[in-house]
């Protein structure tokens, strides 16, 4: 595989973790006990912190990342074992 395969399909990887990352740890306002800004969306997190986001995204990309990568290395899992219509 290609570093510019590998590149693209961590990139791919850590926007897809991100997504999946996001809502945890967010409190909202009214869980937090604060006012809110008038014309705020009642699920707007009382503190964003993207650093965090970020942190937790690359860890969880890493790992599936792994994952794959050890999937095209090995073969655990091929396109022949998706092929019902050969059969």
């Amino acid at each position: 595989m290609k570093l510019t395969s590998i590149i693209a399909i961590f990139a791919l990887f850590w926007v897809l973790a991100a997504f999946l990352v996001l809502p945890f740890g967010v409190r909202t306002h009214d869980e937090a006990g604060e006012a809110k800004v008038p014309g705020q969306a009642d699920s707007a997190p009382v503190i964003f912190r993207p650093w965090r986001v970020a942190k937790r995204a690359t860890i969880l990309a890493v790992i599936l990342f792994a994952a794959f990568f050890a999937n095209y290395r090995f073969g655990w899992i091929t396109m022949d074992m998706f092929d019902f219509y050969s059969r």
